[in-house]
């Protein structure tokens, strides 16, 4: 906020923070957007409204608007674009300005905004005296596509589609190229040293329709395919879509954690190879697991299939509010499946890896994020696509339609598989109603239309119900919430021999403060039995379920013990053990933590 204060002539004094810092202020407004629409607060939204004046203010005539380059280097604007961020910030504002127009109708929102793109507009493209680049880390493309809808402006969604097509286009590369003319400048910039601007950490080696694996940074790789894949839609762009789907396919077949996180390893926060999948040293970060829940949206929206909502029900139960404390005042960066105190405080090579939440960060772009996803649930209900409404998650909702029709959705999940849908209209309605079937309950599942079960068959994973609907109707679903293990495909030697524990769409974890050290020792039964508990473990968390099992140690050697023995059957002790949810994991004091479990 200072700084734009700053910028904006309220207040004297230098940048402060990371030069990407405004993004983390227009991810709050775009989360105070949202949450507007479920409770109106009218000090909350003065708050937001003199923001909005605020970031005016700041806005140069031309829609320019970064507080580093305005404070610390104006006459650099556009020239680094690989790590400068510009392009990042102000597509955030353009995301946030459109949520906030929105919900209030504040139309200085979205003039912001569109003075923002229009200035990207005039600097960026084909013409001569342009640059014919695109964003180092890709946001704006993504914003623009979104600005597009709104404004129904073309030119913005064009404007997308040139960057996205720009990348890896262009000998000399352009981010090469800009780093050229500027290696004879004194420069101030606190930028990090820079990978190639050629390697495909900036998803920039070669044509993004020529990617068959996502690659790079974790984060830039969604949020561009979350834009290649709105701009295809929009454009009816049959080969971006399919690469899209070809990369959809990759991540999560091939690069995708049991939680959902992505990103392999903490060098550049980055996907690394096909089944490389480390729980101990990855990285997973909660952004990252934001744009997989945007990118699965888009794929939805485009071709409404149950595999992309169970992406999004895993990301959004497990690897993002994973990322938050059960108080809500604590974050994770960093996302394990596998932590030792010991290993974090004395390996460098998982110093990244953290045993509890700090309050904040320095570069604080995960907080925000996952606050505005939250606050945003509502979009990732229903897809409407021609005569269809699609039901994507169970999350306890009342919608409205239009034409006098409305859903209202019942239950208690995720502790409970039953659903409940009541759908009302005023006026006889013919439309069809697909209900999504999670991929771990299709073998078993049962359904009721009325008091009266019935039999109906999948289609791409969802329950379809056409008739002209009239007055109330009753639908009632029951999912599988047996306890199941999962492994791994036997190519993430990571996992080998071992088994993950499930119930419903979480993940499960076994931690310190409920088994003891030396989680590494615990193997489970090849077919165990669980029990469901209530919380009774100190997790401020209404309602959460515990699970309990029998499992086996190895006993402790003794202290003397030499290094290596000779081959034996190590000697084992049977053990209760207690799971709790993934997401809760880190509540309570420091200490080891396993997702992956051994198994005999």
């Amino acid at each position: 906020m200072q700084n734009l204060k700053i910028a904006a002539g309220q207040a004297t004094g230098d940048f402060y923070g990371f030069w990407f810092q405004d993004s983390d202020v227009y991810k709050w407004l775009e989360a105070v957007a949202y949450a507007l629409r479920y409770e109106p607060d009218q000090h909350l939204q003065n708050i937001a409204d003199d923001l909005i004046d605020l970031i005016g203010q700041a806005q140069e005539s031309d829609g320019y608007l970064d507080t580093f380059f305005q404070l610390q280097a104006p006459a650099e604007k556009f020239q680094h674009i690989s790590f400068s961020h510009e392009l990042y910030c102000m597509g955030h504002y353009i995301e946030a300005g459109i949520a906030y127009f929105e919900t209030t109708g504040n139309q200085l929102a979205l003039t912001i905004a569109t003075k923002m793109a229009d200035c990207i507009a005039s600097h960026f493209g084909p013409k001569p005296g342009q640059l014919h680049g695109y964003p180092g880390h890709p946001e704006v493309e993504l914003a623009l596509a979104k600005l597009a809808d709104v404004t129904d402006e073309p030119r913005y969604r064009d404007l997308a589609a040139y960057m996205i097509d720009q990348r890896g286009q262009q000998t000399p590369n352009f981010f090469a190229e800009q780093n050229d003319q500027n290696k004879h400048k004194h420069l101030t910039l606190p930028f990090p040293q820079q990978p190639d601007p050629a390697q495909s950490y900036f998803q920039n080696d070669r044509p993004v329709r020529e990617l068959d694996h996502a690659e790079g940074h974790a984060v830039r790789m969604t949020y561009l395919l979350t834009g290649m894949a709105h701009v295809a839609r929009q454009t009816q762009d049959k080969e971006l879509a399919a690469t899209c789907q070809r990369l959809w396919q990759d991540i999560v077949k091939k690069q995708m954690y049991v939680t959902g996180g992505i990103g392999a390893t903490v060098a550049g926060e980055a996907f690394t190879y096909d089944y490389d999948l480390p729980n101990d040293t990855m990285y997973c970060e909660t952004c990252a697991s934001c744009a997989m829940v945007f990118f699965a949206q888009q794929m939805l929206k485009t071709t409404p299939q149950g595999e992309y909502a169970d992406v999004m029900e895993r990301e959004l139960y497990n690897g993002t509010i994973s990322g938050m404390s059960l108080d809500a005042q604590h974050f994770f960066y960093v996302n394990p499946l596998e932590v030792d105190p010991q290993a974090s405080a004395q390996d460098p090579t998982k110093s990244h890896v953290k045993v509890q939440r700090p309050a904040w960060f320095g570069c604080a772009c995960c907080p925000p994020n996952l606050a505005r996803l939250i606050a945003s649930v509502d979009q990732y209900l229903y897809t409407v696509k021609d005569d269809t409404i699609y039901s994507n998650q169970f999350i306890a909702n009342q919608t409205d339609f239009g034409n006098g029709l409305q859903i209202e959705q019942q239950g208690n999940y995720p502790w409970s598989g039953q659903i409940t849908y009541q759908i009302t209209t005023t006026t006889p309605l013919p439309f069809t109603l697909a209900l999504r079937i999670p991929a771990w309950s299709q073998a078993n599942f049962q359904v009721s239309v009325d008091g009266q079960p019935i039999t109906a068959t999948l289609e791409q994973g969802y329950l379809r119900f056409t008739k002209t609907w009239s007055a109330t109707t009753t639908i009632i679903i029951d999912l599988d919430m047996s306890v199941r293990t999962v492994q791994a495909n036997p190519r993430v030697t990571a996992d080998l021999g071992k088994v993950a524990v499930q119930r419903g769409p979480l993940v499960y974890c076994v931690e310190e403060a409920d088994n003891g050290k030396n989680l590494a020792w615990l193997s489970l039964p090849e077919q165990p039995t669980f029990q469901i508990h209530p919380d009774t473990r100190g997790l401020a968390l209404s309602q959460l379920q515990s699970l309990t099992t029998i499992a086996t140690k190895v006993s402790a050697p003794a202290p003397d013990a030499p290094l290596y023995t000779k081959s034996t059957t190590p000697v084992r002790q049977p053990q209760a053990i207690t799971l709790i949810p993934y997401f809760a994991w880190a509540n309570r004091q420091a200490g080891e933590m396993r997702v992956w479990l051994n198994q005999d």
